[in-house]
C-alpha cells in the first residue's frame, strides 16, 4: 500500500475544538473523488491537559554537601516521577536550616524534600511546607535506587500516581498530619505542564516496626496487577515541628535511637562478648593450675599407708676399722694402665 503523508499546520496554534488531519498519498497514486478524501480524514480527539491547572504545587528537592552516591540516584528518582519537582544547588553545612526557606522563595516552591547528610554515613530527610510549616525530620535507611533494583517493571515518565496509605495513619493524630503532608508532596498536580494524563503506578505507604516504609509499583494493564519498580527507602520519624524547618515541637518520636546511639552500642556489645571470652579463659586457666596442685596434696592418699615396724636406734660409738687395699686388684688395675700407653 502507498504510503500516506501527514499535513502539519502551525506549530504556536493552538485550538481547543477537535482537529481535523488530512492524509494525502504519493504522487505515484492519485487518488480521485471527495469519498476518498474522507476516508483518509482521521478525527484528534483534544489533549486532556488542555485543563485549567489550579494546583500550583511545586517541591523543591536538594540535599546539603557530603552526600554519597546511593542518595544522589535516589534524588533523580524521585525528581524523575516527580514532574512537579525542581532542583537546586547542594547547600553548604555552615548555612542554617532557615536558609532553605528563602531557597524555597526564590524557586517559587511551596513544598521542600531536603536531604542532610553527616558523617557521609547518616542521611536525613526533611519534609516542609514551606514557608509556615509544619515540617518534619526522618531518618532514612535501606535506599535502593532504580537502576540498583533492575525490576521488571516501567512506568511512563511524568504519568500521575496513586497515593496508598497504611489504615495506621488514620489511627493516631501525629500520622494523620504526616499522611497529608505526603499527599501534598508527591500526588502530581491536575493539568500540570509536564505531566502526562495516565494513571499507571502507586506511591504506597506503610506503617512497620514504628517507621515508614516507602514503595513504588506499576499497574499492569492487562489484569491491573501490581509489579515493583522502586525506588524503595524506609523512614524513622525523629521529630515534627510546627514551623518550616524548626520551631516548637508537636510530636517527638520516644523510640528513635540516634546512629551515633546505636553505633556506640554496638561497639560496647562487642567489647562485652570480647570480655567475656577473656573471662572463661582465665576461668578454665584458674582451674587447670588447682587441679595440678590437688594432685600432689592428695588427701585420699593416706588412707592406703599402713604404718611400719620401729627400729631401735643403734648409735656407733667407735669408728670403723680402716680397710686394707687389695693388692691384686691393684696390680692388674696398673698393668692395664702401663698397656694402654
Amino acid at each position: 500500500m502507498p504510503a500516506f503523508k501527514r499535513k502539519r499546520g502551525g506549530q504556536n496554534r493552538v485550538d481547543k475544538k477537535a482537529k481535523k488531519v488530512k492524509f494525502v498519498p504519493n504522487d505515484s497514486d492519485v487518488l480521485e473523488g471527495d469519498e476518498q478524501q474522507k476516508t483518509n480524514e482521521v478525527t484528534i480527539p483534544p489533549p486532556v491537559s488542555m485543563g485549567k491547572w489550579t494546583n500550583k504545587e511545586r517541591v523543591l528537592i536538594f540535599s546539603s554537601r557530603g552526600i554519597n552516591f546511593r542518595t544522589r540516584h535516589l534524588m533523580q528518582d524521585l525528581r524523575t516521577m516527580m514532574p512537579h519537582s525542581k532542583a537546586d544547588t547542594k547547600m553548604d553545612r555552615k548555612d542554617k536550616l532557615f536558609v532553605v526557606n528563602e531557597v524555597c522563595e526564590i524557586k517559587n516552591c511551596n513544598k521542600c524534600l531536603f536531604f542532610e547528610a553527616k558523617k557521609k554515613q547518616d542521611l536525613y530527610m526533611w519534609i516542609s511546607n514551606s514557608p509556615h510549616g509544619p515540617s518534619a525530620k526522618f531518618l532514612v535507611q535501606n535506599i535502593h535506587t532504580l537502576a540498583e533494583l533492575k525490576m521488571t517493571g516501567n512506568c511512563l515518565k511524568g504519568s500521575r500516581p496513586l497515593l496508598s496509605f497504611d489504615p495506621k495513619f488514620d489511627k493516631e493524630p501525629h500520622f494523620s498530619l504526616l499522611k497529608e503532608l505526603f499527599t501534598q508532596t508527591f500526588s502530581t498536580p491536575r493539568y500540570h505542564p509536564k505531566s502526562q494524563p495516565f494513571v499507571d503506578h502507586v506511591f504506597t505507604f506503610t506503617i512497620a516496626d514504628n517507621r515508614i516504609w516507602f514503595r513504588n509499583y506499576q499497574i499492569i494493564e492487562e489484569d491491573a496487577s501490581l509489579v515493583e519498580i522502586g525506588p524503595r527507602f524506609v523512614l524513622q520519624l525523629i521529630k515534627i515541628f510546627q514551623g518550616s524547618f524548626g520551631g516548637p515541637t508537636l510530636y517527638e518520636n520516644p523510640g528513635f535511637k540516634s546512629p551515633n546511639m546505636h553505633r556506640r552500642e554496638m561497639r560496647l556489645a562487642a567489647a562485652a562478648r570480647v570480655r567475656e571470652k577473656q573471662m572463661v579463659k582465665d576461668v578454665l586457666k584458674m582451674k587447670r593450675t588447682e587441679a595440678k596442685e590437688d594432685l600432689v596434696t592428695d588427701i585420699t592418699a593416706d588412707v592406703f599407708m599402713t604404718p611400719a615396724e620401729e627400729k631401735p636406734v643403734h648409735i656407733e660409738t667407735e669408728a670403723p676399722e680402716p680397710k686394707m687395699p687389695n693388692k691384686k686388684k691393684y696390680k692388674a688395675f696398673k698393668r692395664q694402665r702401663m698397656a694402654r700407653r
